[in-house]
């Protein structure tokens, strides 16, 4: 089971388009990530679950139908466009940003983050995984694609294993297309594809009796926000309805704040303005903290979400936040905001539990692969393999090993090549987890078990 993993990752979004969906919504919020292999309907999906529920107008569909076929497409992306708003996404017909929206069921407030599927833009998915609560893995179920997403190099593996590294354990299975003529509402194919993916969420740790399964039809939509007559073999909930089964997690608010921060922005008239979602304790206005690595200190003037002012930030919240006595060079992506009393920890070295995922040869000490640690990536180079363990059990198998390969499960250390904003997962799960990325693929994941050299703020200084 790979239950001593989760993880967090770069932050690239669309300025501030998730604070600025205005919100008055009283229900509990969760951050949801659609996630899948390319092609395989998640834009779709999404653009009909916004359309469905009276979000995008009539008039909106028709035009981006029409612009759609000015490409030479049909109308096949009039739903897709609905967030795949870039130039170059519209043209080559994939999704490469991150975009972001909000909507309502019945029971939860929900930012939505639709996720790219293509291999060469996953960095940008691992960063919307790091602020997701709960997951849909979109998976098609047309013939042929399928197997390609669950089969070993596929999106929809890597994607499922990064949400279990990234400590979403929340998940929805969309089994897409099913409108597609190789198809044709079948149960037969349902359940093939069901069984398909039900081994693969088995086999990186997910409890499937948790994990919903929904047929559907993004293009149709078919149990997106309706109920199909075209399944009537099918009993469960829309993909709407499954929505509301999922739960709101436990905020740690009693915990020390820490606040990776994930962008920085200058706005006329307000100043600097650092955005971030506090992953633990509180921010309050008046309240001093201090930047790590940089260690600048600065008095909090504002904070807002969705537009809104607020007094208190905490776990959970989507934040832009102003310093005072911080410049804008002293403050920057992958930094994180702690209270002065008790700064964010910045490694030298760690010591860490990590599982290969891929590497096409084997792995061996002074390996430097690219790290992503909450919204922070660096080099970070394996100095030592101490040893290798069973990743069922936690045993010592082999000690001090000279390699590793896919499948493998170590305690390694590792040193990032300037300092990083780092936790043991014990203290600070949400920034304990990291990736490890190299030729455009994930190579592993793991956890901190313990930070065995630390920066103070002289050295810091002193390094940079």
């Amino acid at each position: 089971m790979l239950v001593l993993l989760g993880v967090a990752i770069e932050i690239q979004i669309k300025p501030l388009l998730h604070l600025t969906c205005m919100s008055s919504s009283k229900k509990p919020h969760l951050n949801l990530i659609v996630t899948g292999h390319v092609d395989h309907g998640k834009s779709t999906l999404v653009g009909r679950l916004l359309f469905d529920l009276g979000l995008i107008d009539q008039r909106t569909i028709e035009e981006y139908a029409k612009e759609s076929e000015k490409t030479g497409k049909g109308d096949t992306f009039k739903f897709a466009w609905v967030l795949d708003r870039l130039k170059d996404e519209r043209e080559r017909g994939i999704t490469i940003d991150l975009a972001f929206q909000k909507f309502e069921t019945n029971k939860y407030f929900y930012t939505l983050i639709d996720a790219p599927g293509h291999r060469d833009f996953v960095k940008n998915m691992i960063t919307g995984a790091s602020e997701a609560d709960c997951a849909i893995l979109v998976v098609s179920a047309k013939k042929g694609e399928t197997e390609v997403a669950v089969e070993p190099g596929g999106q929809a593996r890597e994607h499922a294993f990064l949400l279990r590294t990234l400590g979403v354990g929340q998940l929805a299975v969309c089994i897409n297309k099913m409108d597609d003529s190789s198809v044709n509402y079948s149960k037969e194919r349902y359940e093939e594809v069901k069984a398909m993916v039900t081994n693969l969420l088995k086999s990186i740790g997910y409890n499937v009796a948790k994990v919903r399964f929904v047929p559907t039809s993004g293009w149709t939509g078919d149990n997106v926000v309706k109920k199909s007559d075209k399944m009537p073999w099918y009993d469960g909930p829309t993909l709407l309805q499954a929505l509301d089964e999922f739960v709101e997690p436990e905020k740690p608010v009693n915990k020390p704040l820490r606040l990776p921060i994930q962008d920085v922005y200058s706005i006329t008239g307000v100043g600097t303005v650092p955005v971030g979602r506090v992953e633990t304790g509180r921010m309050k206005v008046g309240d001093k903290v201090i930047v790590m690595p940089e260690g600048a200190v600065g008095e909090v003037r504002s904070i807002e979400t969705h537009h809104t002012p607020m007094q208190e930030a905490i776990a959970g919240d989507n934040i832009g936040f102003n310093l005072r006595g911080v410049d804008k060079k002293q403050i920057k992506r992958g930094d994180v905001v702690g209270p002065v009393d008790n700064p964010p920890t910045v490694a030298r070295e760690f010591k860490a539990r990590v599982i290969v995922i891929y590497h096409p040869t084997a792995i061996a000490p002074g390996y430097t692969p690219v790290l992503h640690a909450h919204t922070a990536q660096v080099a970070a180079t394996l100095v030592e393999f101490i040893s290798k363990i069973d990743p069922r059990t936690g045993n010592v198998v082999e000690q001090n090993p000279k390699f590793l390969k896919s499948g493998d499960s170590a305690i390694v250390k590792i040193r990032p090549v300037r300092p990083l904003c780092i936790e043991s997962f014990k203290e600070f799960p949400e920034l304990g987890r990291f990736a490890l990325r190299d030729m455009g693929t994930t190579i592993a994941a793991g956890i901190v078990e313990e930070i065995t050299e630390k920066y103070t703020l002289e050295k810091v200084a002193a390094k940079a």
